[in-house]
């Protein structure tokens, strides 16, 4: 669908009276909620995207900032006609799904964070993130793949030997990613503002969820977003790193059940 300037790769899978979207974090695409639609479906409308530059959507020139970002998803569910729905982000999804929620209130009925964060990137690991672009940019994404899971997955996952499989699936996933497309989106969301200031107006239904071992985004940033708003569920995954979705998918799916069950 030509959404804001771009063309984006949506997928739907199930049906229901309500819908959910599914936003991923950086470097991923729709299938970092595979585990989340394959339970969800039967109840709900499951709408998944790829964020311009990721995926399957659009290598655009410009347009990779969080701002636009929202704008994208924002478009995308009025396309759609989904509005008010269930919004779930996971990071960089998170950085949109909370600049949605605050700013545009009417399209949003609950509120899914997972390891996501209000603030901006600190300046030790915004520098080491940069220097990983230049890398992929420049040189290959081969170079990269190695420290970028270590970022992204949890020791559990990385190291369980009955998982070799899905770590192998994921890193076919990363490698797959346009050099292009993802230093883009990596510069805009390494210089991202802060949005803590304008999270405490979000006043849907909102968990928050986050890996105990996130190094990407540690759970301390979980628990500053949930002081934050007001009547919110935190839930902390144990064994998970950064990408929780895939790494305890029956924890998350749990939590989030739980949770949509709960949103009258």
């Amino acid at each position: 669908m030509q959404i804001n300037g771009a063309e984006i790769h949506y997928e739907n899978a199930g049906s229901g009276p309500e819908a959910i979207v599914f936003a991923h974090g950086l470097l991923c695409n729709t299938r970092l909620f595979d585990p989340q639609v394959q339970v969800l479906k039967d109840r709900y409308r499951c709408i998944r995207f790829d964020f311009r530059g990721q995926g399957k959507s659009e290598i655009t020139q410009s347009g990779y900032d969080a701002d636009n970002l929202t704008e994208d998803a924002a478009e995308l569910i009025r396309a759609l006609g989904v509005a008010p729905c269930h919004f779930v982000g996971l990071s960089m999804g998170g950085f949109v799904g909370m600049r949605l929620a605050a700013r545009k209130p009417e399209l949003i009925r609950s509120f899914a964070l997972m390891s996501t964060s209000a603030d901006a990137e600190p300046r030790g690991k915004a520098i080491l993130y940069w220097v990983l672009c230049f890398l992929a940019r420049w040189l290959s994404m081969r170079l990269t793949a190695g420290p970028v899971k270590r970022i992204m997955f949890g020791k559990k996952f990385r190291t369980d030997p009955a998982r070799q499989a899905e770590r192998e699936e994921w890193r076919q996933i990363l490698l797959s990613n346009s050099p292009i497309g993802a230093t883009r989106a990596a510069r805009a969301v390494f210089a991202r503002p802060s949005i803590y200031h304008e999270i405490d107006k979000i006043r849907v239904p909102t968990l928050i969820t986050a890996g105990a071992h996130d190094v990407a985004i540690p759970p301390d940033r979980a628990r500053r977003i949930h002081e934050r708003i007001e009547n919110s569920r935190l839930a902390i995954i144990a064994d998970a790193g950064h990408t929780v979705t895939v790494e305890e998918p029956a924890a998350v799916n749990s939590a989030l059940a739980d949770f949509l069950g709960g949103v009258g």
